[in-house]
């Protein structure tokens, strides 16, 4: 077998996020084909066999890729609409508009979501994707093929909804699937999607969107799937105060006892936002290693409140960053979020004790591939890990004077991105995609944009 062919990226500062929060001034990383084959100070070993490229990275600062938690991508194509919402009232705006989505627009919105979160330096992302209405085509099909036309590593979420608002659900009822139907497909999704490997670039995840969306039986038939299939299981869980009363109406507990009632706890379960958590929460999601997206742009943007991040990283609870959906958080950046989460966190109970640059930099990376149950493979720079890693330039006038450059990242202005490497591909240079048009995208995004907003008369 022929050896694998090698890139030598030099002379940056490294943060690796390893378990030591190991880092060097100066230092190297040696690509060998999709994994990192060595890193350390100074420059890279000599008399390297098959080295295709040397990259002289001057000035950057070298980081494991960011990893999506949370996000809805079909969302990028109703961006700007009810600015002034809290999260229910928000939903009943919006369903009927998500309601009317077929596969073209599911492919573009993806494609829009993607591309943006990859040239920002993401290496890794997820789809929550729940919306599936009768005859819209295959909306799961085409959120994949967006990911991997895009080549970042992806892991769909195959949601559902089975309460319309025949039952006293939000979503219109032709936009929600029956409990049968729902299984159904996302089985079938899992079976030919998901690839169980340690070098897989999708897979799969059951998830059913929420308590209000969901009935009991789903959420406990779905949780017995997953297992039975051997993937992980993702839902919104306790996001605003609105929940937890329709929770303790209709279940006669809150959010967190019922997920536990149904199966939803768990080392291969991750919840997005967790904002309205007790102690005694804190204490089951610890106790069952159930994992947690912050997000906190979303959070503020519907104004839901401030997640216990510093009490949820204190327990031992697993937390990573989230997008959220770019109809509540319309910059669909998640190298913005290192920033957010820090600053919005500080406005805690912990004050300025609540998160630190490097803690932040942990939830964006390590922590995300954590609650994507991916830690063995991604998240920190290390010898035989994946290489998912992004070179950031901290040499201009947004950062130059910023001693540390760690600190640069997360507390400074946006970092340009020189080259973001997936699976040891480049897939961003100096900014831009290689692998996808962004100005393609852009006019694809915009078409699908207003011709879902005249099917939803909304123009």
């Amino acid at each position: 077998m022929a050896a694998a062919q090698r890139i030598v990226i030099e002379n940056c500062s490294i943060a690796t996020v390893d378990a030591d929060d190991t880092e060097y001034a100066s230092g190297y990383l040696v690509l060998a084909g999709n994994r990192i084959e060595a890193l350390g100070a100074g420059t890279a070993p000599e008399g390297l066999d098959g080295v295709v490229r040397r990259i002289d990275a001057t000035g950057h600062l070298a980081t494991p890729g960011l990893i999506n938690t949370h996000h809805h991508f079909y969302q990028w194509i109703t961006r700007g609409l009810a600015t002034d919402h809290n999260l229910f009232d928000w939903l009943v705006a919006l369903y009927p508009v998500w309601a009317r989505i077929d596969e073209p627009m599911a492919h573009a919105a993806a494609q829009g979501s993607l591309a943006m979160m990859a040239r920002g330096g993401v290496t890794t992302a997820m789809d929550h994707h729940y919306v599936y209405p009768r005859g819209a085509g295959d909306l799961s099909g085409a959120i994949i093929h967006a990911a991997r036309e895009t080549g970042v590593r992806f892991t769909l979420a195959r949601g559902s909804m089975d309460r319309g608002e025949k039952d006293g659900g939000l979503p219109p009822d032709f936009a929600v699937e029956t409990l049968e139907d729902a299984l159904a497909a996302t089985e079938a999704t899992v079976r030919e999607h998901h690839d169980p490997s340690a070098d897989a670039m999708t897979q799969v995840a059951v998830a059913p969107c929420s308590p209000f969306s969901v009935s009991t039986d789903l959420m406990r038939e779905a949780a017995a799937l997953a297992r039975r299939l051997g993937v992980r299981l993702h839902t919104h869980g306790s996001e605003t105060v609105e929940e937890e009363k329709f929770c303790h109406e209709l279940f006669g507990m809150g959010p967190t006892d019922y997920f536990e009632s149904t199966g939803w706890l768990g080392e291969d379960v991750w919840m997005a936002h967790c904002v309205h958590m007790n102690d005694s929460d804190i204490a089951a999601f610890a106790r069952t290693k159930t994992g947690v997206a912050h997000c906190p742009s979303s959070n503020a943007r519907l104004a839901a409140g401030i997640a216990r991040v510093p009490d949820l990283l204190a327990a031992g609870v697993p937390v990573g960053l989230g997008v959220d959906g770019t109809a509540s958080n319309e910059s669909g950046e998640l190298h913005t979020e290192l920033r957010n989460a820090l600053l919005i966190n500080r406005l805690g109970a912990h004050k300025e004790a609540a998160l630190n640059a490097r803690q932040a930099l942990r939830l964006g990376t390590h922590g995300g591939a954590r609650v994507l149950g991916r830690a063995a493979e991604t998240g920190s720079l290390e010898a035989g890990k994946l290489a998912d890693l992004v070179l950031w330039r901290m040499d201009t006038l947004a950062h130059s004077s910023i001693a540390d450059p760690v600190t640069a990242l997360v507390f400074g202005a946006a970092a340009p991105v020189t080259a973001s490497f997936v699976n040891g591909r480049q897939i961003v240079e100096d900014g831009r995609l290689l692998t996808v048009d962004e100005d393609a995208i852009a006019r694809a995004t915009r078409d699908e944009a207003r011709r879902l907003a005249r099917i939803a008369g909304r123009r």
